[in-house]
């Protein structure tokens, strides 16, 4: 029976994390602590002998960085992908977060069709419509193992594009909290159209020890 395999694989800390900015497209570097808690999670993938066909990343560099420590580390091609680049946020991008609610306050309500900030960057449909489309062209690889390394938010849609969950009433109320190099490995079989949600795994806490586990996010 052929099987697609999915590891998606969010970033370690980044720049934008110690200045205390919004990220998006603000294309921030990693951080050496970033960089460590990569190095964690590759010495973790090859205890566990996880074996990738193929490792698919964001262009930006704070994934590309992870993607190319885990396609050295393991031997295994790289690609870039532009469908799996974090959310545009437009105007706030590289914005402190004091400066950005002051600016941008959030309303009471947001249509998902409606481009968020001062009519820039990506609305909630256009992020889940992308992720919708890198799902599928994933699944269209065939079988095999692929590990995607990208951003929370845009992993949060392709999670819930996969389990049939969309913005078109506002955004899903479930949440999947992935912390630095945070992952969750998933299975689909095409013969039946099912999708298994196989283990997640938060991740790092990026604010204390670059090896400790994150606690649980508030929702």
């Amino acid at each position: 029976m052929s099987r697609v395999l999915v590891t998606f694989l969010r970033h370690g800390r980044s720049l934008s994390d110690d200045l205390r900015v919004h990220e998006g497209r603000y294309d921030a570097p990693l951080t050496e602590v970033g960089r460590a808690q990569a190095q964690q999670r590759l010495a973790e993938f090859r205890t566990k002998q996880f074996h990738f066909d193929r490792i698919i990343s964001s262009p930006l560099q704070r994934a590309r960085a992870v993607a190319e420590l885990m396609s050295e580390g393991l031997g295994v091609p790289l690609e870039l992908d532009p469908d799996w680049m974090e959310q545009d946020n437009g105007k706030i991008a590289g914005l402190p977060y004091e400066e950005a609610e002051q600016r941008f306050p959030r309303p009471l309500f947001r249509s998902p069709y409606e481009k968020p900030f001062d009519g820039t960057g990506e609305s909630e449909w256009e992020t889940y419509t992308r992720a919708a489309r890198a799902v599928q062209n994933l699944v269209n690889r065939g079988a095999g193992s692929y590990l995607v390394v990208a951003h929370g938010k845009i992993l949060n849609c392709a999670l819930w594009a996969i389990f049939g969950l969309s913005p078109s009433n506002g955004t899903p109320s479930l949440r999947f909290s992935f912390a630095d190099l945070g992952y969750a490995v998933l299975e689909y079989r095409p013969d039946r159209h099912t999708w298994h949600l196989d283990r997640f795994e938060m991740g790092f806490n990026s604010l204390a020890n670059p090896l400790e586990v994150a606690p649980p996010q508030p929702s």
